[in-house]
């Protein structure tokens, strides 16, 4: 039996049709393991910020279901999201995986307590290979790829992960508390929002530096020999009501001709794929969605293969999908 670990149970459903029985599909539901809440016992700075994880709340069960499926298994792939958080999941996966009955695994960085151990049931260890494989679109053949070409967990990106967790626990939680107490509660600060209210507090500086200036701006409504309507503006934004005046005057009184006509060619390219910025841009002003919510939709919309994987700033897409929309416009 091959097992192949994602991270939604609506995308293992989407991939196992794909695969017609050849590997069994579970789900890790997002991350198996966290720090924990106390700040106190998340990080032993002393040992050199070293985490000490736990496994999550209510993922006793999935953990019991994928061990025990990993003891049985004659390959296991982990095939969780294209991104940090992704490679930090296959890595905790794994890492639960290869633990033995103990808990015991140098790559842990933890030591399970007694009753996480029975809790989840690990038994022995596991010793068949285990591989990292990612696709950036749920489709057969992205899928098929992708498990003919696995490869070791990326650990520059587990440890940026990690650095970016370890750094939310020792700032940003500290930081959150004091701005609960004197601003209000459930506001949240650390390595994202900080950095975010300089950059606003600096631009509400400008704007409170800037000098307003007073100028006008000219239009005439003029009509062709075909009875169409044009408006034009004047090219020259005065400042002073004097000069406003005097051109509004010559306008009214003397004729107006056609000086010039110039004739270009005009190109209009189809708008490029849609990044994570520009979907949440866009789903903003065309529906009034929140970042959140867009994100959320897209996510049920990739799990169902419908769209490739969105958080990404590539516009990049693929020899599948571009036949497909060509079929669909011819």
């Amino acid at each position: 039996m091959k097992l192949l670990i994602v991270e939604s149970p609506s995308k293992a459903k989407t991939i196992e049709k794909y695969l017609d029985g050849a590997y069994t599909v579970r789900a890790s539901v997002g991350h198996i393991r966290d720090l924990p809440k106390s700040n106190k016992d998340a990080i032993d700075i002393p040992a050199g910020f070293v985490p000490r994880y736990e496994i999550s709340k209510g993922k006793e069960r999935v953990v019991h279901e994928l061990k025990s499926l990993g003891e049985k298994a004659t390959e296991i792939m982990l095939a969780t999201d294209p991104d940090r958080e992704g490679e930090a999941i296959s890595w905790h996966l794994k890492t639960i995986l290869e633990e033995d009955h103990e808990g015991k695994n140098p790559s842990s960085r933890a030591k399970l307590t007694t009753g996480q151990i029975a809790s989840y049931g690990a038994g022995k260890k596991i010793k068949v290979p285990i591989k990292r494989v990612t696709f950036h679109e749920i489709t057969k053949e992205a899928v098929e790829t992708a498990l003919k070409n696995p490869r070791d967990i990326d650990q520059n990106l587990v440890k940026a992960q990690e650095a970016r967790r370890v750094l939310d626990r020792l700032v940003g939680y500290d930081l959150s508390g004091i701005i609960w107490k004197k601003v209000r509660y459930g506001l949240s600060a650390g390595r994202v929002q900080s950095p975010a209210l300089r950059i606003i507090m600096e631009r509400e500086r400008e704007i409170r530096a800037f000098i307003p200036k007073q100028y006008w701006t000219i239009e005439g409504i003029f009509e062709t020999s075909g009875r169409s309507q044009l408006i034009l503006s004047c090219v020259e934004e005065p400042r002073d009501k004097k000069v406003v005046d005097k051109i509004l005057d010559l306008g009214n009184k003397e004729k107006w001709f056609v000086k010039d006509l110039k004739t270009s060619e005009q190109k209009r390219q189809p708008r490029p794929p849609f990044t994570t910025s520009t979907l949440q841009q866009t789903a903003s002003n065309r529906l009034g969605f929140s970042p959140s919510r867009t994100m959320q939709v897209a996510q049920k919309l990739y799990e169902a293969g419908h769209i490739t994987y969105m958080r990404t700033d590539s516009m990049n897409l693929s020899i599948v999908a571009q036949n497909q929309i060509l079929a669909l416009v011819e």
